[in-house]
């Protein structure tokens, strides 16, 4: 009787896993070591993003071909939808890693302790001004870009409308209906255009020039590239947008001129930075590594020659450097004045903002 109770427990013991080394013959059962550390080529990550659509999907197949086992979650929405989600969420970050926001709106949120410091492998090749100025940097650039106007030469003929070269000629009185801009509390574009206006002109002179520039602008709309698809469709005339915006829709045959205002142009970087939150995974430091490599700045720079190592490329609309178009431009100011821009820009011109889609 006693052996047959002795053999039953032996057998719940095995069924259980719980005989572990008392069987000499059999397997042990594998126990996870908690000093291993995870492996940074697996596991699961989100990316909030307000990088182009197209580019993400670009972009992320080159990363998913390199780490087919890091599983990337998106979300992408316009710089100011994602700098206010990620405020909004402080106190529980969902993001792992921001991927091509605003330098700006990263400030803000580097402002507010939400930043985790990380050097990504490679750091050292990215220019200064393109990092953060902290020992560790809290958010690297991967390209800047700028202001440029996007006008349908078809549409302006048929209008009988006047050249444009610089800012001042958006507020010919010819242009009246026939500009659509970016609303820079939902667009990365429209707020480094204001505050490059700003800084332009100066806060009085800025304010006063955007004023006579409301006079003509038919409506503003919640993303930086859709002025330049309007003007590729002949839905405006004149599209306030960014250069490589205009340029792709020239590419694909829009009859479309990208004009760089010869006063320069504002502009931002597109940057990257690690979340601070209770867990940081390995796998999340994979990918900033990998989003600053030669791999990734070179898909980068076919879309945008101005990447932050310095060794962008060149394409169809560019016949000088385009870092000479940038203007001086003092993004710690814009970030510590954002909130009070955005709201003193809402208050003058929100009746005029388009409804989000």
């Amino acid at each position: 009787m006693k052996q047959k109770i002795l053999l039953y427990v032996m057998v719940a013991l095995l069924l259980t896993g719980s005989l572990g080394g008392l069987v000499g013959c059999g397997q042990r059962q594998a126990v996870a070591d908690p000093t291993k550390a995870a492996d940074p080529t697996e596991g699961e990550i989100t990316v909030y993003t307000a990088l182009e659509d197209e580019l993400v999907t670009e972009y992320l197949a080159a990363f998913n071909q390199k780490f087919p086992d890091i599983k990337v979650n998106i979300v992408r929405e316009s710089t100011g939808v994602i700098t206010a989600r990620l405020l909004a969420e402080k106190a529980n970050p969902q993001a792992d890693v921001v991927w091509g926001l605003a330098a700006s709106s990263l400030m803000v949120l580097d402002n507010q302790g939400l930043l985790e410091p990380y050097a990504p492998v490679g750091v050292e090749r990215i220019l200064p001004k393109f990092k953060s100025d902290r020992e560790v940097p809290t958010w690297v650039g991967i390209t800047a870009w700028e202001t440029a106007f996007v006008v349908n030469t078809v549409e302006a003929q048929k209008l009988g409308l006047p050249e444009i070269r610089s800012y001042q000629d958006l507020l010919k009185p010819e242009f009246e209906g026939h500009i659509v801009m970016p609303n820079p509390a939902s667009s990365g574009t429209g707020f480094l255009t204001v505050a490059g206006i700003l800084q332009l002109k100066g806060t009085e002179k800025g304010w006063e020039y955007l004023d006579s520039l409301h006079e003509n602008i038919s409506h503003y709309v919640h993303s930086g590239s859709k002025p330049a698809r309007m003007a590729a469709a002949g839905e405006t005339v004149v599209g306030i947008s960014f250069g490589y915006a205009g340029i792709r829709q020239k590419r694909q045959g829009a009859p479309v001129e990208i004009i760089f205002p010869e006063e320069g142009s504002g502009w931002d970087m597109e940057a990257n930075a690690l979340m601070k939150k209770g867990e940081i995974k390995p796998a999340a430091k994979t990918f900033l590594d990998w989003a600053i490599s030669d791999e990734a700045m070179n898909l980068y720079k076919v879309n945008n020659p101005i990447i932050s190592t310095g060794k962008g490329g060149t394409y169809e609309g560019f016949t000088f450097n385009p870092v000479d178009q940038l203007i001086e431009n003092d993004l710690a100011w814009a970030a510590e004045n954002r909130e009070s821009i955005l709201e003193k820009w809402t208050q003058r011109y929100g009746t005029k903002s388009a409804p989000r889609e």
